[in-house]
C-alpha cells in the first residue's frame, strides 16, 4: 500500500500530492485538478477533513459569505482584480479575451457544444461525453454562442 509522501493520479486527469498512510490520503494534501482548480486539504483516512478550492483564475472559493458573481455584485474575478473595461467594451467571460468558439457551438462551460452531433468536447476538443435532451435544451437556453459573423469594437474617429 501507499505509505509516506507521494503522488497519485486519477484516470480523470485529477492528481492528489501529498501525504498518504494504508492507501489512502492522509495528513496534508492536494488535489491538482485538470482545469487548473486545486483543492488544498488536511485528510483524515481519504476523507477532508478541512480544505480550501482555489479556482484556476485564483479565485478562492468560500463556503460562507460567499459574495461572487451573486445577484448584487455580477463583476467576474478578473474585473474585481484589474477593473472594469471602458463603457461600451464589454467582458463576456472571466477569460478575456474569451476563448473563440468554433462556428454553430457553444461554450457550456467545461468545452464547447456542437447542437448537430449533440457532442461536447473539452477546449482542446477531445470527446467529453454525449448531451442528452435536458442538457441540450439548457445549453441551447443559457450558453454563449459563436457569432455568425465577427464583430469588434471600433473607436469613433
Amino acid at each position: 500500500r501507499m505509505e509516506g509522501q507521494g503522488s497519485y493520479a486519477l484516470p480523470t486527469g485529477t492528481e492528489y500530492r501529498g501525504a498518504l498512510r494504508d492507501g489512502t490520503f492522509h495528513g496534508e494534501g492536494e488535489l491538482l485538478f485538470p482545469n487548473g482548480g486545486t483543492y488544498r486539504a488536511v485528510w483524515h483516512r481519504g476523507v477532508p477533513t478541512q480544505g480550501k478550492y482555489t479556482f484556476a483564475d485564483g479565485l478562492e472559493y468560500k463556503d460562507k459569505k460567499w459574495h461572487y458573481c451573486d445577484g448584487y455584485d455580477r463583476r467576474f474575478y478578473t474585473e474585481i482584480c484589474s477593473g472594469l473595461k471602458p463603457a461600451g467594451i464589454s467582458q463576456l467571460t472571466n477569460l478575456d479575451p474569451p476563448r473563440k468558439i468554433p462556428v454553430g457551438c457553444y461554450d457550456c462551460g467545461d468545452g464547447f457544444y456542437n447542437p448537430e452531433t449533440r457532442v461536447i468536447v473539452d477546449y482542446k476538443l477531445r470527446f467529453l461525453r454525449n448531451a442528452d435532451d435536458d442538457e441540450h435544451e439548457w445549453i441551447i437556453r443559457t450558453c454563449r454562442k459563436a457569432w455568425d459573423e465577427t464583430t469588434e469594437h471600433k473607436p469613433k474617429p
